[in-house]
């Protein structure tokens, strides 16, 4: 437990950091293309910053699985490790740039979430709620693995995890995406004579609604995955006990 402690502290402030560096750089964004304050639709953004954001973003991703490898035992405790400090930084980000720049002015504004492989739009509610349950499935995942090291998610845990997350995405970028075949076909998507035309069109999007009903089910799969894995180890625990 003490070990658990420290990794946990440590982890705990290097994704804190990130989460202030992950504001900074936004707020220098902000103060070149939205002077005025963020609001959609979005600015167009040059494609070498357009580029350097996308490659920001990937390494960030990167920096966080990195330090969780390292401070991991397992492939699951790593898992456990990267989700806790990628929550951390996601809700730390949010309560820096309120701090810094008074924004978002309510859980429920509008915000670009992320870049990759598309456009995710949501409310800031979605993410943060979403982080608070990282958060409390990778201590789950620590408390189990104090007790039993071989502590493993199952592979219809996994399915369950992978397929809400999916759908949580498709929610996330479903509006994004009917904006654009409102007015284009799949084949135009992958034409490069028409790209400025396109890129153009999408910049005057302003967020409408997520679809809810993937996030719903998506969140429920995750919560089925979790309530599956207490569920199973606490038997495998109680086994355990039993047989010494």
């Amino acid at each position: 437990m003490k070990e658990f402690k420290s990794k946990l502290l440590t982890l705990l402030a290097f994704s804190i950091a990130m989460g202030l560096l992950e504001s900074a750089v936004v707020i220098y964004l902000r103060e070149i293309y939205y002077p005025e304050g963020f609001k959609f639709p979005m600015v167009l953004i040059s494609g070498r910053i357009a580029l350097t954001e996308l490659l920001r973003e990937l390494a960030t991703l990167v920096m966080l699985l990195t330090i969780a490898i390292l401070i991991g035992k397992t492939f699951t405790q790593r898992f456990a490790w990267f989700i806790f400090s990628f929550a951390v930084w996601d809700i730390f980000y949010y309560v820096f740039l309120y701090v810094l720049i008074g924004w978002p002015e309510s859980l429920f504004t509008w915000d670009i979430l992320f870049l990759i492989p598309t456009v995710w739009v949501g409310h800031v509610i979605e993410p943060v709620f979403l982080s608070v349950v990282m958060i409390v499935f990778s201590v789950i995942i620590h408390l189990y693995s104090i007790k039993n090291l071989q502590t493993k998610i199952s592979s219809r845990e996994w399915a369950a995890l992978i397929t809400g997350s999916v759908m949580i995405i498709i929610s996330f970028t479903l509006d994004y995406a009917k904006y654009y075949f409102e007015k284009f076909s799949t084949k135009e998507l992958f034409s490069a004579e028409f790209y400025p035309h396109i890129q153009n069109y999408m910049n005057t999007y302003i967020p409408r609604e997520i679809a809810t009903e993937w996030f719903s089910a998506g969140t429920g799969l995750i919560f089925i995955a979790i309530v599956d894995f207490i569920i199973r180890n606490k038997k495998l625990i109680k086994q355990m006990k039993l047989a010494a």
